[in-house]
């Protein structure tokens, strides 16, 4: 089969000839569809996230069609269309996943990063770490979900019950939250790079209420606000367009570092709060909502073979919403 292939970090990834892999009893094989293209591939490839798998194929949100099942699985039969998400392997026994906090297992195993993911024709993946999806739901559509949508998901379960919102950064995730906080009656304020007007108008096109540089404040007090921009000096800017009591959600894996600034804009209760990965619980609501409403994700696509390409494209901005791989379309 074909695959992109990561061999050394900061290198552009290689287009290689490599074996099928097996399932073993608890994997299904899958025939990849489509994969979505994630700043986390990016933090990989540029040496952000320490100690990947090398060589490594690439690609956290895979969207495939079951082509075997390994002995010991359940739940899934051959030609169902599942989902494969970041969090690929959890040990079940650390006091993490013993307190019903999987997505901090001190043993757990990634997609695309520990594991092969899906910048292939073929991958395998724990069949207790898929998720079903529903087959009139386009695979290019649920690519993005499935990072983007999940981490923006756990993101804004974080916020509870804020009812406005402020998201910095609007690219794929952001463009997928708006249409579920849209859904639950919130109000959203869109912050982009300084001068974005383009980004400006793409959010307010999906709903926002209002959109503007991340240099400005907002022309209201919000009730929480999430940070996907991996941009660490936005976090104090945040805390000054929350209200008392508001919150600040840092969705990124990785960020760089973030400023000194006054107790003053933390003070009066406001608070400070990172997201890691994801629950298999956050997958199975999620993906169960997302048709409901139904999430429609701005796509731009590449083949398999263009994944460098798609990279350096997300890397410069030059897409609204979301990338995505078309892979094993025929």
């Amino acid at each position: 089969m074909q695959a992109m292939v990561l061999h050394t970090v900061w290198e552009p990834l290689e287009l290689r000839e490599v074996p099928t892999p097996q399932p073993n009893e608890n994997q299904l094989l899958l025939q990849v569809k489509s994969c979505g293209i994630c700043r986390t591939d990016l933090h990989i490839v540029d040496g952000e996230l320490d100690n990947p798998d090398l060589p490594l194929i690439l690609g956290h949100q895979v969207v495939g069609i079951v082509e075997e099942t390994g002995d010991s699985v359940s739940g899934f039969s051959k030609g169902d269309k599942v989902g494969v998400p970041w969090l690929g392997y959890t040990c079940g026994h650390c006091e993490f996943c013993r307190a019903g906090q999987e997505n901090l297992c001190d043993n757990a195993r990634f997609t695309g990063y520990n594991i092969n993911g899906g910048f292939a024709e073929y991958t395998v993946a724990d069949a207790h770490f898929c998720f079903p999806i529903p087959d009139e739901y386009p695979a290019l559509q649920a690519a993005p979900l499935l990072c983007a949508g999940l981490i923006g998901y756990r993101s804004l379960r974080k916020t509870g019950n804020a009812q406005t919102l402020g998201f910095y950064g609007f690219g794929s995730a952001a463009h997928i939250l708006t249409q579920v906080s849209l859904y639950q009656q919130k109000e959203i304020y869109a912050f982009t790079k300084p001068g974005d007007t383009e980004g400006q108008d793409f959010a307010r096109s999906l709903g926002a209420v209002w959109a503007g540089g991340s240099d400005t404040l907002p022309p209201k007090k919000l009730d929480a606000a999430i940070i996907f921009a991996p941009v660490g000096p936005l976090v104090p800017q945040a805390l000054k367009a929350v209200k008392k009591g508001g919150k600040v959600v840092c969705a990124g894996i990785h960020m760089s570092d973030i400023p000194s600034f006054p107790y003053s804009d933390l003070w009066e209760e406001r608070s400070i709060e990172s997201v890691a990965n994801l629950s298999r619980q956050d997958g199975l609501d999620f993906m169960e909502l997302a048709p409901k409403i139904p999430v429609k994700s701005n796509v731009t696509t590449y083949p398999l073979t263009k994944a460098n390409e798609a990279l350096n494209d997300l890397r410069d901005g030059n897409f609204e919403g979301s990338a995505v791989l078309e892979i094993n379309l025929d």
